[in-house]
């Protein structure tokens, strides 16, 4: 374990604040304090490092913007759980097959599913006639027994009717399209954008009303083409991620080379 310094050098032309806040980072990369746990109060960081509580406070503003504290009206402040990554658009697997390759415990609690009549968006998003049927299914999702994700989908009824009776409590939505339809995911358009938590929102997830979210839209489609489904999904914005990869292309310009041949072919 490294050397962690525990206290102020008031000597030195680094701002209290910013010595605090490596001093306390160190605690939670040392593993000193793990997440969950509870800090000390802002008087007991006072006098324990001999500072002001504007310096207290600056540094605990900035570790919650930071991510690594999160405090709890009423309760105190305690470290951030690591949030849970998911990749947004570099490749396309379902929840259950993402989270269990990342080595965690997914976990699905079915709260509706149903075969109901298309509202003009979901039509629209699915490439169908407004009332046309369609299998809705709302769903709130665990990682390691904790409430992450509320997820609602949308699926055409006559591209795969038996859905609307199909235990999905323990079972990939993409896997059982593959098996029994012969159904493959190909490409997804994501839409994503903050919001916060309503009521009923935040009673599903674990949360305090108007706590953000990261809400995402997504459109899925076949090998063909298709659209399959359509899913609105509320991420808890205090333990979510999302991953992005991005690729620069190479772009060939040919009238970088024509000035070069001109010449070659007067000068020959």
């Amino acid at each position: 374990m490294g050397n962690m310094r525990d206290t102020i050098n008031f000597e030195s032309h680094i701002p209290y604040y910013i010595q605090l806040i490596d001093i306390l980072k160190d605690k939670v990369q040392q593993a000193e304090w793990l997440p969950g746990d509870q800090i000390p109060g802002e008087q007991d960081l006072c006098e324990h490092y001999q500072v002001s509580r504007t310096v207290v406070r600056q540094a605990l503003r900035e570790l919650e913007y930071d991510g690594v504290i999160t405090r709890q009206k009423g309760k105190g402040t305690f470290i951030s759980l690591p949030k849970i990554s998911e990749g947004l658009v570099q490749k396309l697997t379902g929840f259950y097959q993402d989270m269990v390759e990342r080595g965690l415990k997914p976990g699905t609690k079915v709260l509706h599913q149903a075969v109901i009549p298309s509202s003009e968006k979901i039509a629209r998003f699915l490439n169908i006639q407004s009332g046309d049927k369609v299998v809705d299914i709302q769903r709130l999702r665990y990682i390691n027994d904790e409430p992450i994700q509320l997820v609602t989908t949308y699926i055409p009824f006559e591209i795969c009717p038996n859905l609307a009776s199909v235990d999905l409590t323990n079972c990939s939505l993409y896997e059982y399209l593959e098996k029994e339809y012969g159904i493959f995911i190909t490409k997804g358009h994501r839409y994503i954008e903050a919001v916060l938590a309503n009521e009923h929102e935040a009673t599903l997830l674990g949360i305090e009303r108007g706590a953000p979210l990261l809400m995402l839209d997504s459109v899925s489609f076949s090998e063909h083409g298709q659209p399959i489904e359509y899913y609105h999904a509320l991420h808890r914005g205090d333990r979510s991620r999302f991953e992005v990869e991005l690729v620069r292309a190479h772009e060939f310009n040919q009238s970088h080379l024509e000035p070069e041949e001109n010449f070659t072919a007067a000068a020959s």
